[in-house]
């Protein structure tokens, strides 16, 4: 039986983020120039606001080419708002659980609304490995 951990103890505590007033091509760089599948979107406050992932801005591009616009406009008119988060109080377990449930590979770590953290499949792995066996 795994022991209990908690989520700050494993989660990224600066994750790679964008304002949601930034332009997609600015999110877009970002994704590829840090190698992730995915940012945490913010406002002004460092409130998350939404995600943005690789698949978000290829279908905001695409749309705006097949209908011939000439921009894609903010990251706000293409991030997901409806956003599974958890608080870096979280149980690492309970968190991996609820992640693998819902086919998430990363989860933004909120506290009071704020942007603290991202877990991701990566960390997760790492903190489950590191736990001892729970002596009877």
């Amino acid at each position: 039986m795994l022991n209990s951990v908690e989520l700050k103890d494993y989660m990224l505590r600066n994750p790679v983020k964008v304002n949601q007033r930034d332009d997609l091509f600015v999110a877009i760089d970002l994704i590829v120039s840090n190698k992730i599948s995915g940012l945490c979107v913010v406002d002004d406050d460092n409130n998350l606001v939404g995600v943005l992932s690789e698949t978000d801005c290829l279908k905001a591009i695409l749309g705006a080419r097949y209908n011939q616009e000439s921009s894609v406009g903010p990251v706000r008119d293409v991030m997901t708002r409806d956003v599974f988060t958890v608080t870096s109080q979280a149980d690492i377990v309970d968190v991996a659980q609820q992640m693998m449930k819902r086919g998430f590979r990363r989860c933004p770590v909120v506290d009071k609304g704020k942007l603290v953290g991202q877990i991701t499949c990566r960390q997760l792995l790492n903190g489950v490995e590191k736990f001892p066996e729970k002596q009877t």
